[in-house]
């Protein structure tokens, strides 16, 4: 007679992915390890632990506040970076346990992917990025919270999975887990970004491209994901590595620059987008000229005072970062008010 309950330890957890995994999986017990050497957990391995960390970390609340497409859109059910992050671990899970790589490894890669993302989606980005040499990237900023504004002492294997999750960053994931998250983002991100300008009525379903409805159907939502999902799986198991057949892909690149130029980049939101880096500029040139007026949290010793406005900044949702700002800049009827 089966035991109704199992006692599984991490010993047994790491035995399991041992004997069921696939060969390219990447195993916890093979971690590259911590910057800081810790005890091993008695239960979960050393992936499940950095997946938990991240779950109750500050900076993972802050992301039911950020802005996915739209800002401060009208209504419940427009996407934001908290809803969108667990899409795109639904999806990474999916994939992962299809083709047998560690689950484990790639939720929490999925789940930390977007913690560094700025107020008012990638508008904030290219309002942050004249303040650095280069691009200021969230995926970077994702690996200096977690490493260094709240400390985590994740494995290498999850920071290099968040650092490379934008199909922009060279090198690659060193891990095929990694691979899956930057597929899982895409998938997610273009099937509720279509989901929510439709709802929004910025574009009706038969504007988009007709490769996209013929490769995916008529109607965004779980067939879209799904077909996108298998077409991971069945990719990647033909062609040795993980990848999407061909034909998806290409329809998946047609629709993704549709929506930049229909949705992402259209004419209409200019003054939004305009708002929005003005808001982050003034926010930035204000802290880093009152650095005393940056909470202890982000205040890293060693860091000049721009960088530390930069981290205080880019880490507000986009509804304290415009109360911010009202508070700061907006004149005032009364001088007591």
């Amino acid at each position: 007679m089966q035991d109704a309950f199992l006692r599984l330890t991490r010993e047994d957890r790491e035995r399991r992915e041992r004997d069921t995994l696939a060969g390219a999986a990447t195993l916890s017990s093979e971690s590259m390890g911590r910057a800081t050497n810790e005890e091993p957990d008695v239960f979960r391995t050393a992936f499940q632990r950095d997946r938990d960390r991240i779950l109750h970390s500050k900076a993972f609340r802050r992301l039911k506040h950020k802005t996915q497409v739209f800002m401060n859109p009208e209504g419940d059910h427009f996407v934001t970076r908290l809803t969108h992050t667990l899409q795109v671990t639904q999806a990474g899970r999916s994939m992962a346990a299809a083709l047998g790589l560690n689950e484990d490894l790639t939720e929490a890669i999925c789940l930390g992917h977007d913690v560094g993302h700025s107020p008012f989606g990638h508008t904030g980005e290219d309002a942050l990025t004249p303040y650095v040499d280069g691009e200021w990237l969230h995926s970077q900023q994702s690996v200096r919270i977690m490493s260094v504004l709240e400390p985590l002492n994740l494995t290498w294997e999850v920071l290099d999975g968040i650092r490379a999750h934008s199909w922009k960053i060279d090198p690659p994931p060193a891990t095929p887990e990694g691979y899956l998250c930057r597929f899982a983002d895409r998938i997610a991100y273009l099937t509720h970004d279509v989901q929510d300008a439709l709802r929004e009525g910025v574009i009706r379903i038969s504007d988009l491209p007709n490769s996209a409805v013929t490769t995916f159907g008529s109607e965004a939502g779980s067939t879209w994901i799904r077909t996108m999902i298998e077409a991971v799986v069945d990719g990647t198991i033909t062609a040795g590595h993980v990848t999407m057949h061909v034909e998806v892909l290409e329809a998946m690149h047609e629709l993704r620059d549709f929506m930049f130029e229909r949705v992402y980049l259209r004419h209409d939101t200019n003054g939004q987008r305009e708002r929005a880096v003005r808001v982050i500029s003034e926010l930035v040139d204000y802290y880093g000229h009152h650095p005393d007026a940056i909470p202890d949290t982000y205040q890293v010793d060693d860091a000049p005072a721009l960088i530390k406005a930069i981290d205080y900044v880019s880490g507000m949702t986009d509804r304290f970062a415009l109360r911010e700002y009202d508070r700061l800049f907006k004149p005032r009827l009364f001088p007591d008010d």
